[in-house]
């Protein structure tokens, strides 16, 4: 194998889990709401996770949630829709599902896990609808882009779940990665870049404070919303 060959293969991780500083509160909600909405991961081991929902709609991961605002919005707009939000940050993950059970948000999972050995070894090939990366981090210094997470391994995964008609859709405010993105996604053809004001999940993004502060710092914000073709 090639050094290329064993770039392109090794696990790509921009994050790893971390425990983090729990405060009282996020500690007790982590404990205590588990059960209700986390599912719980083996690398190894593929996941149903229509199992953990009351019930059976189409279903949409959102990566790197932080600190679950956008989550909580969406769930919110879409009750048709089943969301399952990926997150590192287990402080985070305690806040979340705490407000998750203060507004009785039932369309909800967490996984606590890094998202590219997640995806390739427990989600289903097309079995998801949609696929949310907003902001995540753009590691700018050169040294560090293959921290990035948008790279062949995560597209070729993301390909792979996505159903017929399923939508990839990223988001940043740093336009060199923006730049970089739509590079390595123009290798992909089953993948098509759609333009225009309308979602094909109908769904709104909504502001968040990586967006806020983007905007202070007078960054262009770029939304790529990517369509998988027919899987023929």
């Amino acid at each position: 194998m090639t050094e290329a060959e064993t770039s392109h293969r090794r696990p790509n991780r921009s994050f790893v889990i971390r425990e983090g500083r729990f405060t009282p509160a996020q500690k007790k909600a982590f404990e205590q709401y588990w059960p209700n909405y986390g599912i719980a991961t083996d690398e190894l081991q593929a996941l149903e996770l229509q199992q953990y929902f009351t019930a059976v709609q189409p279903l949409v991961l959102d990566i790197g949630f932080g600190a679950g605002d956008s989550l909580l919005s969406l769930a919110q707009q879409r009750p048709d829709l089943n969301f399952v939000g990926i997150e590192v940050y287990r402080p985070g993950i305690g806040a979340v599902m705490q407000r998750l059970h203060q507004q009785e948000i039932h369309n909800v999972r967490l996984i606590n896990a890094d998202v590219v050995p997640l995806l390739e070894n427990c989600i289903a090939s097309a079995s998801i609808t949609g696929l949310l990366v907003w902001f995540p981090d753009p590691w700018p210094k050169k040294r560090h882009h293959k921290r990035r997470l948008i790279r062949p391994n995560f597209i070729d995964q993301a390909q792979r779940i996505l159903g017929p008609e399923g939508v990839l859709h990223l988001a940043s405010d740093w336009q060199p990665y923006v730049i970089d993105m739509q590079e390595q996604l123009a290798a992909y053809p089953e993948l098509k870049r759609l333009t225009g004001d309308t979602h094909p999940l109908a769904i709104k993004r909504p502001d968040t404070r990586f967006q806020q502060r983007g905007l202070r710092l007078g960054h262009e914000l770029s939304d790529l919303i990517y369509l998988r073709k027919s899987l023929n």
